[in-house]
């Protein structure tokens, strides 16, 4: 029988189970896809009990793959900022969940800005006010329930992200951890609790809260599950990205990641220092492990994975995801076409909701492979305003930028990437490292690995992507890509 941990992955479309041993080997992972539901355009929503399902077919799923395990730990990684309120006795939502996505907080934001309430928010919170945040998701459903508010007033229903509701389901514990809360607009990143000013401009009660806790401590223990044994330790939770960051091995100040999904998030840990930005990046928590606390900077852009999609779903130029780097491998530049991938706006360091995706520099002579070729570029050329906005606020050179998610099993992608920030780009042999992060964690919170040591020296290598590009050529196509960004 194999020793090992369990990762809960739970993400904005589905669930991934990973079993992982005490050689960082993965034995097992299964995933399990569940619904989104748009009651109306902008507004973004899940039922929990889907969730829920969701998490108990991948747990199931993953155990039978592995074969006879014994699970040490359970780790909770989750999509950040997606809330829900649920009833303390029964454990039924008020109402379903509002995902990250949802803008149906739009006006209440405004609003905010127009009180002047942005600095506030930002020395308090590293973030900026936006619907994409949990805080303004929370007033909207105790505003939009009827007793709601009361009723978390008297701490008979309780507020949580998603990791804290499952945390809830597993073990009885209401409880979130800094990489969470600090994702609310609650939560003040110096003084590392609840902020009464913020829960006052929210109209938030504070009894509604989880207890924040370490990312790698024991929360609780499995209970009256029937997929589970009773009594194994809840002892790891942090959101995917900073998960991510810890999978990825990034200890050191300094050290970054971007992961590739559907958007793309870059990540640079800032050590104890809780960094500022001037150029539009998120100041946000990594973790606390042992009561030290170690922030990073963020940077987030909403459309990467997400324009290959749209080439195959939105144009047709594709039949299948992976076939775009043959195509684009098809010629050998892009034929001066730029594509600016703003189909849901422009993230950090821009921050312009109103901007739109645009491709230019298109000739007679241009053909798809050419616009397969700019897409991918374009998905990187973003990647390098965010690092170069990290690199000046936290005024370190990035040494290397580890890689992952599904784009990045692209080659010719991470090659360009790395040519275009002139800085080495390392991929890992597990590319689910939201899942490795936060079975790290839980292995941390019991034991199953002594330090972080043991994890920098188990985190393996697959390849290495060096920059070729001249310095001139690089300087010609950021240029090209400035004058497109403008534009769009």
């Amino acid at each position: 029988m194999t020793d090992c941990v369990l990762s809960i992955d739970q993400g904005t479309t589905g669930t991934t189970a990973l079993l992982l041993d005490a050689n960082v080997q993965v034995v097992a992972s299964h995933n399990v896809e569940f619904p989104n539901h748009y009651p109306q355009p902008g507004w973004v929503e899940h039922d929990v009990a889907e969730i829920w399902a969701s998490v108990k077919a991948a747990i199931e799923g993953a155990v039978e793959k592995a074969g006879p395990v014994s699970i040490q730990a359970v780790g909770i990684t989750n999509q950040r900022e997606t809330v829900l309120f649920w009833d303390k006795q029964t454990g039924e939502p008020i109402h379903r969940a509002l995902v990250w996505q949802d803008r149906r907080t739009a006006d209440f934001c405004a609003e905010l800005k127009a009180k002047g309430a942005e600095g506030m928010v930002r020395e308090r919170t590293g973030l900026v006010i936006d619907p994409y945040f949990s805080g303004t998701k929370a007033k909207w459903l105790l505003d939009h329930v009827e007793g709601a508010r009361e009723r978390a007033a008297a701490g008979e229903i309780l507020f949580g992200t998603i990791d804290a509701w499952l945390a809830w389901r597993l073990c009885g514990a209401h409880v979130t951890d800094p990489s969470n809360a600090s994702r609310t607009l609650m939560f003040n990143i110096h003084t590392m609790d609840w902020d009464d000013a913020l829960l006052e401009m929210l109209d938030v009660p504070r009894a509604c809260l989880p207890r924040i806790v370490d990312n790698a401590e024991i929360l609780g223990r499995t209970s009256g599950l029937d997929f589970l044994p009773d009594g194994i330790a809840l002892a790891g939770m942090a959101g995917d990205q900073q998960a991510a960051l810890f999978g990825q091995a990034c200890f050191s100040r300094g050290a970054a990641k971007c992961t590739y999904g559907t958007g793309a998030f870059v990540l640079m840990n800032t050590g104890a220092s809780a960094m500022p930005s001037d150029n539009g990046l998120l100041t946000t928590v990594a973790w606390r492990l042992n009561g030290e606390t170690t922030y990073a900077l963020e940077g987030s852009a909403f459309i990467a994975g997400a324009a290959v999609q749209w080439l195959r779903d939105g144009l047709g130029l594709i039949r299948s995801a992976e076939e775009i780097e043959a195509l684009a491998r098809s010629v050998e530049d892009a034929g001066g076409v730029s594509f600016v991938p703003a189909l849901a706006g422009l993230g950090a360091p821009h921050w312009r909701p109103d901007a739109r995706g645009l491709i230019s520099g298109i000739t007679g002579g241009t053909t798809k492979a050419h616009i397969a070729r700019a897409v991918l570029e374009g998905m990187a050329l973003q990647i390098s305003d965010i690092l170069l906005a990290m690199s000046e606020d936290a005024a370190t050179p990035l040494a290397e930028l580890k890689v992952d998610g599904g784009a990045a099993k692209n080659d010719l992608l991470m090659q360009f990437q790395s040519d275009i920030l002139g800085t080495r780009c390392v991929r890992p042999t597990v590319l689910e490292t939201t899942a490795l992060g936060s079975a790290f964690l839980a292995g941390l919170g019991v034991g199953f690995w002594d330090s972080t040591d043991g994890i920098v020296n188990a985190w393996a290598m697959d390849s290495t992507f060096d920059p070729e590009m001249r310095d001139d050529d690089r300087a010609q196509r950021l240029a090209a890509w400035a004058a497109a960004v403008a534009k769009a």
